[in-house]
């Protein structure tokens, strides 16, 4: 049985990877030199927006979340451009960065069930 893949999931992963790929390789900025990871993609019903959720697994300092963030956003026009290159869509969407936090405290409540657990 053939599984229902619509357009917009198809398109969502292709740039997550995308997104990924040119944040890690392409991205020159010095401040810019520890991990992120790009969580997930959504994209908006018409395809023009795109929101990039994303978290940095070595830091949790706000100033340094709102640092990444502002490169990220300052860098958008670049990265559209290369999306632009490898994709060739009609319609580059407008992206949009998110820190997304869940994944940070998913871990704390992790090690909180398993300190409970092994005491």
């Amino acid at each position: 049985m053939l599984k229902n893949f619509s357009r917009s999931i198809r398109l969502e992963r292709i740039l997550h990877k995308e997104i990924a790929i040119i944040i890690q390789r392409r991205l020159r900025d010095p401040r810019l030199n520890f991990l992120i990871t790009i969580l997930e993609v959504k994209l908006s019903s018409d395809l023009s927006y795109a929101k990039i959720f994303f978290t940095c697994l070595n830091y949790q300092d706000n100033n340094r979340i709102k640092l990444i963030l502002n490169i990220l956003q300052k860098a958008e026009g670049f990265i559209r451009s290369l999306i632009n290159k490898n994709l060739l869509l009609r319609v580059i969407p407008k992206l949009c960065f998110i820190h997304d936090t869940s994944y940070i405290a998913g871990i704390f409540v992790s090690n909180l069930i398993n300190k409970i657990k092994f005491k």
